[in-house]
């Protein structure tokens, strides 16, 4: 009996595993960019690789990173990092009511330090209720693809052509506008938050009277009027889906 719940078990961990491997494959590349990135700026590899072993936040990670380039306080770092990840917040509520009643508190809380907007997707597709061995699958290799890929960058990436890291040095761009691109598409209301949040920046960016605001602040500012406005001018009705 004992046995064939153990191998209940590694099956729904080997099916997280699989799941989970396209995710890692696709963490490799833009955090290899980190690693690039980072050392880029200033920080040493063992900085580089311990953010991306202790985080799990392509956006908060280059976000952060630029703080601290900035010479920004932990104010600052604390509100950057509120404003662009409070989403997994939100992705663990609904991820929440998918968990079977094995998903104990401590479960939760191990479980919750892996949800990114990949693994929310996968997760919340994925037909009936979510085991604990099945999550921990899922994350694993994406973990484990994110610090290595930063240490590959971190490590390696000065021995590199210039031309190809200059190249490497947009793949995390590039990942951002594959993931705006579909739901702009679709929604004017998305089409209008990025179009209201790349004309704040650029303003921010090139009007004299704004030049002291720090890249920090000016992620703060573009997520929250854009977020606002969009609210305001696309209201869901009350009960909508």
């Amino acid at each position: 009996m004992e046995k064939a719940k153990t191998d209940k078990r590694a099956v729904k961990y080997r099916a997280g595993l699989l799941d989970g491997l396209p995710i890692a494959l696709g963490y490799l590349s833009v955090s290899f960019t980190f690693g690039i990135t980072a050392v880029g700026m200033g920080l040493s590899p063992i900085t580089a690789i311990l953010i991306s072993m202790t985080n799990l936040t392509s956006a908060g990670q280059l976000a952060g990173a630029g703080v601290i380039f900035a010479g920004g306080g932990f104010a600052e770092m604390a509100l950057t990092q509120l404003v662009i990840n409070i989403r997994y917040s939100l992705m663990s509520l609904s991820l929440s009511q998918k968990l079977s009643a094995r998903f104990t508190i401590p479960h939760r809380l191990i479980s919750s330090f892996g949800v990114t907007d990949e693994i929310f997707a996968v997760a919340s597709g994925k037909e009936g209720e979510i085991e604990p061995r099945y999550m921990y699958g899922l994350i694993t290799l994406p973990y484990i693809f994110w610090a290595a890929g930063t240490a590959l960058g971190a490590v390696f990436g000065e021995i590199l052509p210039e031309n190809i890291k200059s190249a490497l040095g947009i793949a995390i761009y590039v990942m951002f506008t594959a993931i705006v691109i579909p739901p702009v598409k679709k929604s004017l209301g998305v089409l209008t938050v990025v179009i209201a949040a790349a004309g704040i920046s650029c303003a921010i960016r090139y009007i004299p009277i704004f030049s002291g605001i720090s890249s920090g602040i000016s992620v703060i500012i573009c997520a929250v009027i854009s977020a606002a406005l969009g609210a305001l001018l696309f209201k869901r009705e009350e009960g909508a889906k």
